[in-house]
């Protein structure tokens, strides 16, 4: 096992006005699907990080009616992917986003069928999931190529779908992710990945991003259980950055994975895998938000997640899931990391190999 280094300082267990709240408190916390980096709340459900309230954790494995589970109140806080924000103010939902969590490190790739290059791929079916990372992948890159989204003819398969009529030469290039990459790799000689999210310009735009979403009222009615919740995020990734080999396989009976899959998604050196994805710590997080001085990770800048927002925004009117452009601001509630880091929180750890 890889060496671990940890550094990591911490003033004020509990925040003002947290400790008042009653006990057993029930907090209902939704994730959207089956995935490692929204898998801390059962972390701190299980090593009681969060002392004075319960979680109640509920797997959507759909992540639409997740949202709308937030919207209505019937769950309080929720982790899914940062794409749907523009969305959920333009429909009026009753929810923001309060912090960011994972950036995608290479886990999001587009591969190109055989004998297929950029030039080529004009009035061709491209595939990726719609309203999901995986198109916005598709645009940003087909846009680096200097191809419009109306110059090809788009398909809304999801990786697994892909494979088929990627072996068929159904499909010029798709949106994917393994195991799916390698067995059209290995079938199909040729194909090969041509950008995935470890790409520099991709990390930049900040939006391939794991997010955490709470319910408004929630934030309003009880604003102590929203910071307590929002703080075991961070104490759950502390803990799993000091036991590494024991929380990955506390993540892998929660998420039912073998815990080499866990491994295959967030790496076993406590920060990150290239190929999967990059657990922020909460100082990082804090800088998206721009509620601490520094840059964050990526060439990001300070509080980067307006402007991530935006571009999000951009892309789903070019590829014609929006109309309205909307506020930024509307979406995003960075003032609970804001008391966090007021009340003297910090968190930073790194990963020797």
């Amino acid at each position: 096992m890889r060496k671990l280094t940890f550094a990591l300082s911490i003033a004020g267990a509990v925040l003002g006005g947290a400790a008042a709240a009653q006990a057993n408190e029930t907090i209902n916390v939704g994730i959207c699907v089956s995935w490692p980096g929204y898998a801390m709340f059962d972390v701190a459900k299980q090593k009681n990080l969060v002392p004075d309230y319960d979680l109640n954790i509920v797997n959507f494995e759909d992540p639409l009616g997740g949202h709308a589970a937030l919207a209505t109140g019937q769950i309080d806080v929720y982790g899914c992917t940062a794409d749907y924000i523009p969305v959920a103010v333009d429909s009026g939902l009753n929810e923001v986003n309060v912090a960011y969590l994972n950036p995608s490190y290479g886990v999001d790739h587009v591969v190109l069928a055989a004998g297929m290059t950029p030039e080529t791929i004009k009035g061709k079916k491209v595939a990726a999931p719609q309203a999901y990372i995986g198109q916005l992948l598709m645009g940003l890159w087909l846009d680096r190529a200097g191809i419009a989204p109306g110059d090809v003819d788009w398909v809304n398969l999801n990786a697994d779908e892909a494979v088929g009529p990627m072996l068929s030469g159904g499909l010029a290039a798709a949106y994917m992710y393994e195991p799916w990459i390698s067995k059209v790799i290995e079938a199909a000689p040729g194909t090969a990945s041509i950008v995935d999210t470890t790409d520099p310009e991709m990390l930049k735009t900040g939006i391939f991003m794991d997010s955490l979403f709470m319910n408004k009222d929630f934030i309003a009615k009880n604003r102590p259980a929203a910071l307590a919740v929002l703080k075991a995020e961070w104490d759950a990734r502390a803990y799993w950055h000091a036991n590494v080999e024991e929380t990955n396989q506390m993540i892998a009976d929660y998420l039912q994975w073998p815990a080499s899959d866990v491994a295959s998604v967030i790496g076993t050196n406590g920060k990150s895998l290239a190929g999967g994805i990059y657990m922020f710590d909460f100082d990082e997080s804090a800088r998206t938000c721009g509620v601490l001085e520094g840059e964050p990770p990526f060439g990001l800048p300070n509080g980067s997640m307006a402007g991530s927002v935006a571009l999000t925004n951009e892309w789903w009117i070019k590829l014609g899931l929006m109309k309205n452009t909307i506020d930024p601001a509307a979406g995003i509630d960075c003032s609970l990391m804001g008391d966090l880091v007021k009340s003297g929180y910090r968190q930073s750890f790194q990963a020797v190999e």
